[in-house]
């Protein structure tokens, strides 16, 4: 039966601030949009992400606050209060999404644990390629997913509080101060200058390229956290006198902030020790250059790389973790609220479940792709989408949850208009041509 147990709260809006940046920033920010900036035309890919995000993803992370913090709920429980029993099924798209990504992300996430412990305790084999693969799939693989659900649940069981809070204010500070050094570094090596052209090299005729779209779209959603209902849950533990716009403005920014800043580490790296080839040839895929071009990358730069490599690698484990736990603490809140178990409970029966749910990703890449493209290109997409239209038209009065703890101004009408229009349609076209590009034929 569902929980009549207080809400938990933030202890300060830092410490909110600070998670649901955390939930943001993520291996997505570290390699992905880096990566997809260079593949995708460069300042083209940046000009449509940056759009994609204002126009599109911060009225929708809008939205996932104001019915977060106005219901004081998770997903189902948030779609109820405002629409009625007949909504619940998005609410479950949510959940079903944050266990989806959750059980590969973790995956992933274990590879970058082992990886950085390799960096920590010595170096890297020479055969950088054979040592992904035997990382990547497999027993070891499997191992290290396994292990960091345990961390995942272990801090998630300790509450918003305890718990995510105090993760959030401790990691996240230490990965903006890595992510920058890296990037301050990289700016001092001989033939930096050519990362720097290759990643933010202009070419507009990509503008018009719906694959390029395609992926500035599903960067931005998995990026910010939005269609999986971690922002949504985040924002119900949020006090009524809290600012949503600026919240919301902030936490974008802070996310492609990361994001770009990355970037500025990685190319410059990796061109200064004439590296470029392997990217540029399009011989290893997006995770292969990461854990395959990197490494060598570092090796090749000496007692310096050793160092940078530890810290690249730890950043990597600090953006996973924060953003494993939201997607954690998603199915968790929907089991406290809806059936009425202890957090404790919760965390380690759903962690358990999505710890399974997460073998056969962590047995075969084939299929870790194709999770990835399900839940990023359609499950998301479509769950911003309904959740648009819901707000946008089945809510009552959004703008009156909107204005508690902020001024009213007159852009709130606009924002009202971009779910109703703009938005739902952008991410209806979306939608189709990510489900062309994943059906067969």
């Amino acid at each position: 039966m569902p929980s009549d147990q207080p809400r938990e709260q933030w202890a300060s809006r830092a410490g909110f601030i600070l998670a649901a940046v955390g939930s943001a920033v993520g291996l997505g920010n570290m390699w992905r949009f880096s990566y997809l900036t260079a593949e995708s035309g460069g300042a083209a890919f940046l000009v449509l992400y940056v759009g994609i995000t204002l126009l599109v993803g911060l009225p929708v992370l809008l939205a996932e606050f104001a019915l977060g913090r106005g219901s004081g709920k998770s997903p189902i429980g948030a779609l109820a209060h405002y629409g009625g029993s007949g909504w619940r099924p998005l609410g479950w798209l949510f959940v079903a999404s944050g266990f989806l990504i959750l059980s590969y992300y973790s995956v992933i996430a274990g590879w970058t644990v082992r990886y950085a412990l390799t960096a920590l305790l010595g170096s890297f084999p020479e055969d950088f390629g054979g040592f992904f693969e035997r990382v990547a799939t497999g027993r070891s693989a499997l191992a290290w997913h396994l292990g960091f659900m345990v961390v995942c649940v272990a801090i998630v069981r300790g509450g918003v509080k305890a718990g995510i809070e105090r993760t959030a204010v401790i990691l996240m500070p230490l990965l903006f101060l890595l992510v920058v050094g890296l990037a301050l570094y990289a700016a001092t090596l001989e033939g930096s200058g050519a990362g720097y052209r290759f990643y933010l090299e202009v070419d507009f005729d990509e503008l018009g390229d719906w694959s390029v779209i395609q992926a500035a779209a599903g960067q931005a959603f998995f990026s910010l956290s939005l269609g999986m209902g971690c922002m949504m849950t985040y924002a119900s533990y949020l006090s009524r006198d809290e600012h949503l716009p600026n919240e919301s403005l902030f936490v974008a920014f802070s996310d492609f902030a990361v994001a770009f800043i990355a970037g500025l580490a990685v190319f410059p790296l990796i061109f200064a020790l004439g590296l470029d080839a392997e990217i540029t040839s399009g011989s290893v895929g997006t995770m292969g250059a990461l854990f395959i071009t990197l490494p060598k990358t570092f090796a090749e730069m000496g007692g310096a790389g050793h160092v940078v490599g530890v810290l690249f690698f730890v950043a990597l484990v600090v953006g996973a973790l924060t953003s494993a736990i939201s997607l954690l603490e998603v199915v968790t809140a929907t089991a406290v609220d809806g059936l009425g178990w202890s957090r404790h409970r919760a965390a380690a029966l759903m962690g358990a479940l999505i710890a399974v749910m997460g073998i056969p990703s962590a047995l075969s890449l084939k299929v870790l792709g194709f999770m990835d493209q399900l839940a990023g290109n359609v499950f998301l997409v479509g769950g911003a989408l309904v959740l648009s239209l819901f707000v946008g038209w089945r809510m009552a009065d959004p703008m009156a949850e909107v204005r508690r703890g902020a001024e009213s101004t007159t852009w709130f009408g606009l924002w009202v208009w971009l779910l109703r229009v703009p938005v739902p349609l952008v991410l209806a076209v979306v939608l189709v041509q990510s489900l062309r590009a994943l059906l067969p034929g």
